[in-house]
């Protein structure tokens, strides 16, 4: 193990250890032979784990198909699209965000959107921002009968209907063979369907249609993107890069690191949501996990307690003030990885690499990576809400409020802000404020969501993961509102409805949650949120 990327101090004995550990159980091997015995023996899980490692070998895959999707994007841009929006949640669209701000929009190609947000506001948004004549609409759903997705394209497709004859002509969709979708986009006549391998997660989509569709359409290089892809994504290289990285995120998080901050260049930020994600819904359950800490600020090593592990993300040297910091963490003894990425494209094997790391720190952990076991309980809890709101005509009330309840913060805990609110660049400043402000002074983790898109990656872990978490949900009055084609409620009604779900299921759970509700996105009230947290401050 490199000492010059892997800064474990204190934890080298453990580290070692827990490698040569994967070197006695043939880790790396049995990844590639797809045996399940590796995380689980039971039948259940051995059965969900061999239908789940079809990422193993799909960029080979689709280096396969690469022509293919160069033609089909050419014809797109032949008929002047002038964006492409993918409609998808968690790992559907979070591989399409990445590209679209990591690449920007490409010379004489669509610009790339994503949506996966119910919040009405977010949605009037985009109606503004696109000529919906001029738009693909990509509807992105492995089951085909997610939730969002499904209100996306019904949405969409009815405002099109309004001035088009043949709507279907602007969508297509990305799915799993059999799945609802299939059915729905050729009774709409969706231009075209792409089915993808069954047999690979959501969250572990990114090399598959999922992720190289948006990327052929928004004019990326596929095949070079795929190139390097594939120069990782061999049986002995995987063993000697992301391996490593695997067993040190697994042994960190079994030391009691398991706060998994990540400091990633600027022009690289938002992968760090796809890795959030990635590791949050594969590891977060049997009262285990690992929490990525995404986009926080980083600080001097006093500000930190022994549960950090930092993992340096850079587009080729890292600067020299983040280096000086990242050094100055090693020095007091966190354990610090780098990563140095040598091109943008090189993101096609950070993917992979992250993708078997995860996996190699599921083996650490003793659990399985494919499954998604908690995600399903605020999924039932808000359709009961829905079917309760179709029967009275009006929302359930939340239980307890900001004003009535202050938790106590330990040492090892994290303070996470689940937000049913619109993202704007302002709502991200002030929740940069807070998370600094309240890490600060407690020396614990603070992360920020978004709902409904945390439900889909982070919600795994908040539930299923350690009893470590102290919840704010802030949900807010929005300022639009659209009536959803075939349902009997708004996209205001259905955001509502998802908070509240998961309200429910963490409380359900004893998890520690706290639910603030703001009028009109006014940010002010979010200091009541601080003034709780900080008066329950560990000594």
């Amino acid at each position: 193990m490199n000492p010059e990327i892997f800064q474990v101090g204190p934890l080298a004995d453990r580290v070692n250890s827990a490698m040569e550990a994967a070197v006695v159980d043939e880790v790396a091997r049995r990844i590639w032979s797809k045996d399940p015995s590796l995380w689980k023996s039971d039948e259940n899980n051995a059965k969900n784990i061999k239908n789940s490692l079809g990422w193993l070998t799909v960029a080979d895959e689709m280096l396969g198909v690469a022509d293919e999707l160069v033609e089909f994007a050419e014809t797109i841009r032949a008929r002047g699209f002038q964006h492409v929006m993918v409609c998808g949640m968690g790992g559907s669209s979070l591989c399409p965000e990445v590209l679209a701000r990591t690449f920007g929009r490409q010379q004489g190609f669509p610009e790339l959107l994503v949506l996966d947000s119910t919040d009405p506001d977010v949605i009037a948004a985009f109606a503004e921002r696109i000529d919906i004549e001029r738009c693909l609409f990509v509807i992105a759903s492995k089951s085909g009968s997610t939730t969002e997705p499904n209100v996306f394209y019904k949405f969409w497709y009815d405002q099109l209907s309004r001035c088009s004859e043949n709507p279907g002509d602007n969508f297509i969709a990305i799915t799993d063979p059999g799945s609802p979708l299939v059915e729905t986009a050729a009774e709409l006549k969706f231009q075209r369907t792409f089915l993808n391998q069954s047999d690979i997660g959501g969250r572990y989509s990114a090399l598959s249609y999922f992720g190289m569709v948006p990327a052929a359409l928004m004019g990326l290089d596929v095949r070079r993107f795929l190139d390097r892809a594939m120069q990782v994504a061999q049986p002995d290289v995987s063993e000697e890069s992301a391996l490593p990285l695997g067993v040190v995120m697994g042994e960190c998080a079994n030391a009691g690191r398991d706060k998994l901050t990540l400091v990633i260049d600027p022009s690289l930020e938002t992968l760090g949501l796809w890795i959030e994600q990635l590791v949050a819904e594969s590891t977060g359950k049997e009262g285990k996990g690992i929490l990525p800490v995404n986009g926080e600020l980083l600080g001097s090593p006093e500000v930190y307690g022994n549960d950090r592990l930092f993992v340096s993300i850079s587009l080729g040297a890292v600067s020299k003030e983040t280096k000086d910091k990242l050094d100055a963490l090693a020095e007091a003894g966190h354990p610090v990885v780098h990563r140095e990425l040598a091109s943008v494209y090189r993101l096609g094997a950070e993917f992979f690499e992250w993708e078997f790391a995860t996996a190699c720190a599921g083996w650490r952990l003793g659990i399985n990576p494919f499954d998604q076991p908690n995600v399903q309980e605020a999924k039932d809890a808000t359709k009961e809400l829905l079917e309760s709101f179709l029967r009275r005509g009006r929302l359930d009330e939340r239980d307890e409020s900001a004003a009535d309840e202050v938790f106590t913060i330990k040492p090892g805990d994290y303070i996470a802000f689940l937000n049913f609110i619109e993202e704007t660049p302002e709502t991200d400043r002030k929740f940069q404020e807070l998370r600094t402000q309240l890490r600060d002074t407690t020396k614990c983790a603070v992360t920020v969501g978004y709902g409904p898109r945390f439900l889909h990656s982070t919600g795994q872990l908040h539930k299923g993961g350690p009893d470590t978490g102290v919840f704010f949900q802030i949900i807010a009055d929005d300022e639009a509102d659209f009536p959803i084609p075939g349902e009997d409620y708004t996209f205001s009604i259905l955001k509502q409805a998802q908070a509240l779900g998961d309200f429910r299921a963490l409380a359900k759970r004893g998890r520690r949650v706290i639910g603030v509700e703001i009028s009109s996105n006014s940010l002010d009230t979010l200091e009541q949120v601080v003034g709780a947290a900080l008066r329950g401050r560990p000594s």
